[in-house]
């Protein structure tokens, strides 16, 4: 494993032990919530919830989608874009890696176009 792989295990497994991290994940996964949503099924202020949003789309693990309510009122909803978690144990490391929706769709897309063309 590379310096930048092992970094990278090491950032997500440090964000995966964030118990706000987590429960904002799977909140996000059940359906899209907005931030006030999330802050009440949290039990965490607005602040730690934007925090925590914030690190977890530097990680590409959350996506916004903006909306307008029944109101007229524009809101944003986060969902999650983890699809799998994998922990490896090898040659004494631990390894993390996180398989997003977004690749399992670019693959399918690559899968097709492939299928297409030998056709």
């Amino acid at each position: 494993m590379t310096t930048r792989e092992n970094s990278q295990s090491t950032a997500l497994f440090e964000l995966f032990a964030d118990d706000y991290s987590r429960e904002i994940l799977l909140s996000a996964d059940e359906a899209p919530r907005t931030a006030k949503e999330l802050s009440q099924q949290c039990d965490a202020s607005l602040a730690t919830i934007y925090r925590r949003i914030s690190t977890l789309q530097e990680h590409g693990l959350i996506r916004v989608h903006s909306t307008i309510g029944s109101g007229g009122e524009h809101k944003q909803l986060f969902e999650t874009t983890i699809e799998t978690l994998h922990v490896a144990i090898s040659d004494g490391e631990l390894e993390l890696s996180v398989e997003t929706r977004d690749e399992l769709a670019d693959n399918f897309t690559t899968l097709w176009n492939n299928f297409r063309e030998n056709i």
